[in-house]
C-alpha cells in the first residue's frame, strides 16, 4: 500500500531513529507505537489535520525515509524532522566525565525528540503520576484501545491513534475505573483536555515559557511538565524532579550514594542546559544506580476501590 506522502530526509547530523523515538513508546504494548520486523518504527499520531500513521526507516547514519498515511499525513511528515531531533545539535558537547563522553561518542545519533504534540505527551505522563510504570502503561493501553481510532495505513499490527481532547473529555467515570485510573488522575486529564488549545500552544514557546504554561494547569507539576518537555518540546535540560527513582539513580551513578531531589539538581548543575541529555547518557553508559534492595513503589489496584 503506497504511502499518501513520503520524504527522504537528510538530517543535519547523525540521527538514530530507534534511540531517538524510543522514549515516545509507553511500554511494549503501546497501541500508538511499534517496530516492524524490518526494524522500521511505526507511530500513530493525531495532527491538526486528522489522524496519521508514520513509518520511519533508517537509510543511513543521517538519512531517514519517512512515509505517512491518513488525513494528517502532510502535517505528520512536516513534523517528522523535528520529531527526529533536527533542532537537537550536540556539536561541541562534552561532559568532562570519560564514561559519559564515551557513551556520547558511541551514540552520536541519540537525539532529544520534539513531537510538538503536547496532549499526546501529557496524558500518558499524567497516567504515570504516583503509580508504577507497568500499571500506567496498562491504563494507557486500555484507554487508547477503547477510545482511540484505528491507525490508517498498512500497519504491521493493529494500532490506534490516541483520542482527541474531546475524546478524553468523553471518557466516562467507570471506564477510568476499569482502566485502573484513580479519580484524581482522571480529573487531571479531563481538565487538561478542556483547555487543550491553550496547552498545545506551549509547543511554540521557548522551553522555560512552555514549562511555565503547563504549570498553570491543576494536576501538572514539575515532574509531569518535565516528562512532556522531554518529548513534545525537545528540551535537553528537562529533569523529572520528583521521580520515585531518579534522584537515587543519579546519586549512585555519579557519587555512589542516595540523593534527594535538591542534591541531584546540585550534582547535575555543571551541565545546566543539557541535564536530561546527561541522564540519558548515564543510562546509555550502563552506569548503575541504587542497588535493588530498597523499597519499591507499591502496586495499587484502583479498580478494587
Amino acid at each position: 500500500m503506497s504511502p499518501d506522502l513520503a520524504l527522504d530526509w537528510r538530517a543535519p547530523h547523525e540521527t538514530d531513529v530507534a534511540q531517538t523515538l524510543g522514549v515516545l513508546r509507553r511500554g511494549p504494548g503501546d497501541p500508538t507505537f511499534t517496530r516492524g520486523a524490518d526494524g522500521a518504527v511505526w507511530r500513530a499520531t493525531l495532527t491538526d489535520d486528522g489522524p496519521a500513521t508514520l513509518r520511519l526507516v533508517q537509510r543511513g547514519a543521517d538519512v531517514v525515509r519517512v512515509e505517512a498515511w491518513g488525513p494528517g499525513a502532510g502535517s505528520a511528515v512536516a513534523l517528522a524532522p523535528s520529531m527526529l531531533g533536527e533542532r537537537d545539535d550536540t556539536t561541541g558537547f562534552r561532559t568532562g566525565v570519560e564514561a559519559l563522553d564515551a557513551a556520547h561518542r558511541r551514540n552520536p545519533g541519540m537525539r532529544v525528540p520534539r513531537t510538538a504534540r503536547v496532549m499526546e505527551a501529557l496524558v500518558p505522563a499524567i497516567l504515570e503520576q504516583k503509580v508504577i510504570t507497568l500499571q500506567a502503561h496498562a491504563s494507557w493501553r486500555r484507554l487508547v484501545q477503547r477510545f482511540g481510532t484505528a491507525a490508517p495505513g498498512p500497519v504491521p499490527r493493529p494500532m490506534r491513534v490516541a483520542p482527541s481532547a474531546d475524546g478524553w473529555r468523553a471518557v466516562p467515570v467507570w471506564e477510568w475505573h476499569r482502566a485502573g485510573v484513580d479519580p484524581k488522575r482522571a480529573a487531571a486529564v479531563q481538565r487538561a483536555a478542556s483547555r487543550a488549545a491553550r496547552i498545545e500552544e506551549a509547543a511554540d514557546l521557548g522551553h522555560a515559557d512552555a514549562a511555565a504554561r503547563l504549570a498553570l494547569f491543576p494536576g501538572i507539576g514539575p515532574w509531569t511538565a518535565a516528562e512532556v518537555a522531554q518529548r513534545a518540546f525537545g528540551d535537553p535540560d528537562a529533569v523529572s524532579v520528583g521521580d520515585y527513582h531518579l534522584a537515587n539513580y543519579v546519586g549512585h551513578a555519579l557519587h555512589g550514594r542516595d540523593m534527594t531531589d535538591d542534591e541531584m539538581l546540585a550534582a547535575l548543575a555543571p551541565w545546566t542546559g543539557q541535564r536530561y541529555r546527561v541522564i540519558r547518557l548515564m543510562m546509555a553508559a550502563g552506569l548503575r544506580g541504587r542497588p535493588r534492595r530498597g523499597p519499591r513503589m507499591e502496586f495499587v489496584d484502583h479498580r478494587a476501590r
